[in-house]
């Protein structure tokens, strides 16, 4: 990207380090890891094969981290009837597993 003139004698430009560099992640289990506070991903060596990670900036991460209340509540509100919690599915399916 070009820098141009702000004005005020200084350059402004895209800050690429800081634009794309997430700070170092932290392992949270074998399979994830978390870069931003509350923001977990699979861990991208286990996804070398099929799906490749797509690189996009650390604003977008969370941007998309501080929606997802949002848009969750937009799904509710317009396609579902009812909203189960996991812990009411596991004890469904703990009951299930009991009967058998």
């Amino acid at each position: 990207m070009t820098e141009s003139n702000n004005g005020k004698g200084r350059p402004v430009g895209y800050r690429y380090a800081e634009q794309l560099t997430p700070p170092e992640p932290a392992q949270v289990t074998d399979v994830a890891r978390t870069s931003f506070e509350h923001v977990y991903e699979v861990d991208p060596r286990l996804m070398q094969t099929w799906v490749l990670q797509q690189e996009f900036p650390n604003w977008d991460t969370l941007r998309i981290m501080n929606s997802r209340h949002d848009h969750l509540d937009w799904m509710h509100r317009h396609f579902a009837h009812k909203v189960v919690t996991g812990s009411e599915l596991l004890a469904e399916v703990e009951a299930e597993g009991g009967q058998s």
